[in-house]
């Protein structure tokens, strides 16, 4: 397995630069998997999954010893309750896509959620989509250009689609755009692919904090499904629900939700 290359030192000075080069080494030997492990369906999915979070646990460990992590891919340690900075991280996001190649859209989660005096943040993160050599990240947010679309485009599932996201597309004539991992289709947000990711489905706090950083550094409404803050760190993991959407829609899409529900 390829080693993660050496950083610079303001890879290591900086959260932000630091966020966006660990998910870039993860998301490397990523590729490297898919393309030489020989393996196909669940195997290649668990050598990914593995892989990744070997780097990304060890990348953390000898750069930012003194924090605490919560990862989809390793057991929870509860000291991070206690901890004032806790990297949040997916290590894979999207097995199934990246265990069908040449499917690109699964990712590499990196977030920082750091305390403060009313409770917690995120504070840095990044993204990286390694199929497509893009990494987004907080450190250099994405400028969102003017709506390229005549209909709002609803980025859903492609396997799944849920029914009251059909229901509100066709309430404000919207268009869906199917596509793959939760951090995909917050970033198709950011690269003005769709203009919404509307999601009630279930997720935890590793599947969107990363790309909730990115999303609100680039100037995006980020927030549960019912307008209320998305909040991080907490003991429960489970965080069901989320938009992200350019912020002329925030109103329409929470108000559907506030009279219909996500049933």
């Amino acid at each position: 397995m390829t080693e993660a290359t050496s950083p610079s030192p303001d890879d290591l000075s900086d959260d932000h630069a630091f966020a966006a080069w660990a998910a870039d080494q993860a998301g490397e030997v990523l590729l490297q998997v898919r393309a030489e492990s020989g393996l196909e369906g669940k195997e290649l999915k668990d050598a990914g999954d593995a892989a990744a979070q070997e780097l990304l646990a060890r990348l953390l460990a000898e750069h930012r010893p003194d924090d605490a992590v919560l990862s989809e891919e390793a057991t929870d340690d509860k000291a991070r309750l206690d901890a004032s900075r806790v990297w949040i991280i997916d290590p894979l996001d999207g097995t199934r896509e990246f265990s069908e190649p040449p499917r690109d859209d699964w990712a590499v989660h990196v977030a920082l959620w750091e305390a403060t005096a009313d409770g917690g943040e995120l504070t840095a993160g990044a993204v990286a989509q390694p199929a497509l050599g893009e990494t987004f990240n907080t450190g250099a947010p994405s400028a969102i250009p003017p709506r390229t679309s005549e209909r709002p485009r609803i980025a859903v599932s492609r396997t799944r689609p849920p029914a009251f996201v059909q229901a509100l597309a066709a309430e404000i004539d919207a268009e869906l755009v199917p596509m793959g991992s939760a951090g995909v289709k917050v970033m198709s947000v950011v690269r003005d692919v769709a203009d919404a990711y509307v999601h009630a489905g279930g997720q935890y706090q590793w599947d969107n904090a990363a790309p909730v950083a990115v999303a609100r550094a680039a100037g995006l409404h980020c927030s549960r499904v019912d307008g209320s803050p998305l909040v991080y760190n907490e003991d429960d993991t489970s965080l069901p629900d989320l938009i992200v959407c350019r912020p002329e829609l925030a109103d329409q899409i929470i108000d559907f939700v506030k009279r219909h529900g996500t049933d």
